[in-house]
């Protein structure tokens, strides 16, 4: 490094600018962590686990960064302008750099891991750096004071407006793109308030219009990079998109037969094609069962698919639907093609949607059904599990009738075999006999299900269907509860409310 020189004494107007640079500093920092991660959790689940790595290594990097700036001397405000470039234009392409990298899988956690290291050490390097600037005009323990204040504040700023203004209002792109757009604001700043005094200030002039230009063009074009981001990921085309503060929606349609996909958070929910497989199998066997079927629970089925094969039963005078995103049953309640595909359930007189999350619903609603079925998203990661537990299937008898019965939808006896048999202990532990069956979906491959009584009595065929099906057969239903060798029941620990451990077993499965 170069040998120390003499720095003119900052004046009260650089000051203030290098005291608010500290809290964007730490506001940009933690926005940073947060997307890294968020993209992680949309990519590869399991958001703990991105979440707790993405922290961990930054931290650590930052630490690093922290120590190397032992090494800096001569003008320490031109080396915090340099970084803070340097950070912009890293972190303002990040998402997009991990977006690009995903189809090519090897490559994709370096390039995370990779990201994270050198962002965390960017921002390890600058605190440091502007406390001893600020030391130079104040006693060491008010400039620690000040730094340390103003960075923990700004690091409270951004982990508040990122899930509340970032990401439902600019999404992920716009989000890391603006965030660097912040980064350069503070060189900027800092560059018009140390006119003059900084050495090579053109070099820095022109860098800094290179890093604007460059996550202006980003943010103007976000949209376009997203959609090319995304439809490297998907087979077909991509028709319509859609980032809630809930969860990523993505519709797709097939070029040729114009067919539709509908993914959540990049895992499948239903395509055209064979949906009816999956929803006859999980609704019909429940409402054949003898009984009262007047009123009836749906949990998840914001897509209507299931609504429609509940109203094929004249009987049933009311159905709660509970789907927590409302953009998902607003989807499919106003677009035209999939109101075809489930035949304008949505719009049924008897349906009544409550837009909560289906765990609060149950533990608050005193409304007794006589089938409740269960068409929820796999439980992909901890969040979910809690929709899988003995906890859950307890609260599930109280809100049934004492003949009710419901049904859920469990994953694959076959790709994830371990969590599907996690469902039936984790049923056999809350009391009933879960009669477990399986069938073969082209799009999903072997699929399975549970049915239990609320009364704890055991569910038996044969199964007798009154309304018309396209697929489901009386004998179907006879080979359903035939499992082979390597879909037949395994020795499982059961998914508790406070040790979830369904979501593992899914994601053991899902990497074979």
């Amino acid at each position: 490094m170069s040998e120390p020189t003499e720095s003119p004494p900052l004046s009260p107007t650089q000051l203030t600018v290098l005291l608010v640079s500290v809290l964007f500093v730490a506001l940009c920092g933690i926005a940073y962590e947060l997307i890294i991660a968020t993209v992680s959790s949309y990519l590869l689940g399991n958001s703990v686990y991105q979440f707790s790595i993405t922290i961990g290594l930054f931290m650590f990097a930052m630490g690093i960064g922290s120590y190397l700036t032992k090494r800096f001397d001569g003008d320490l405000v031109a080396a915090f302008v340099a970084i803070e470039l340097a950070v912009a234009l890293v972190g303002g392409l990040c998402s997009t750099a991990l977006f690009v990298v995903f189809p090519f899988y090897a490559y994709y956690k370096p390039v995370m891991y990779g990201l994270i290291l050198v962002i965390g050490a960017l921002v390890g390097l600058e605190i440091p750096l502007l406390t001893r600037i600020l030391s130079e005009v104040r006693t060491l323990r008010t400039s620690i004071a000040h730094v340390l204040s103003l960075d923990y504040i700004g690091a409270l700023i951004g982990s508040v407006a990122f899930p509340l203004l970032l990401l439902p209002h600019l999404g992920l792109f716009r989000s890391s793109f603006a965030i660097g757009l912040l980064n350069v604001a503070v060189v900027l700043f800092t560059l018009a308030t140390f006119r003059g005094r900084l050495p090579r200030e053109r070099w820095f002039q022109f860098a800094a219009v290179f890093v604007t230009i460059s996550l202006v063009a980003g943010l103007a074009y976000a949209e376009a990079i997203r959609s090319f981001a995304e439809s490297r990921l998907f087979a077909h085309s991509i028709v319509y998109t859609k980032q809630t503060p809930y969860q990523r929606i993505i519709l797709t349609q097939n070029e040729r037969s114009g067919k539709l996909r509908l993914y959540i958070d990049g895992h499948l929910q239903f395509a055209e094609t064979d949906e009816h497989r999956y929803h006859e199998s999980l609704v019909h066997p429940v409402m054949a069962l003898p009984g009262p079927r007047t009123n009836v629970l749906i949990l998840g089925g914001g897509d209507g698919m299931a609504a429609r094969e509940v109203f094929k039963y004249d009987d049933v005078a009311r159905v709660d639907l509970v789907d927590i995103d409302p953009a998902i049953t607003t989807l499919c309640s106003t677009h035209g093609a999939i109101r075809r595909i489930n035949g304008d359930a949505l719009h049924h007189p008897k349906l009544h949607l409550h837009h909560t999350d289906a765990f609060n619903y149950v533990l608050d609603t005193d409304t007794k059904y006589d089938r409740i079925i269960i068409d929820l998203p796999d439980p992909h990661n901890e969040a979910l599990s809690k929709l899988y537990s003995v906890t859950f299937y307890k609260m599930l008898v109280r809100c049934l009738t004492p003949k009710g019965y419901f049904a859920t939808q469990s994953s694959s006896p076959y790709n994830t075999r371990e969590s599907y048999w996690c469902v039936a202990r984790t049923i056999a532990a809350a009391g009933m006999k879960p009669f477990s069956y399986h069938v073969g979906i082209p799009t999903f491959g072997i699929w399975g299900f549970q049915l239990a009584a609320a009364d704890g009595s055991a569910v038996s065929g044969p199964f007798r269907f009154t309304v018309e099906t396209k697929y489901l057969t009386p004998g179907v239903m006879e080979a359903a509860v035939r499992f082979a060798a390597d879909t037949s029941p395994l020795d499982v620990p059961v998914n508790e409310l406070f040790q979830p451990v369904i979501y593992r077993m899914y994601r053991k499965g899902e990497s074979r």
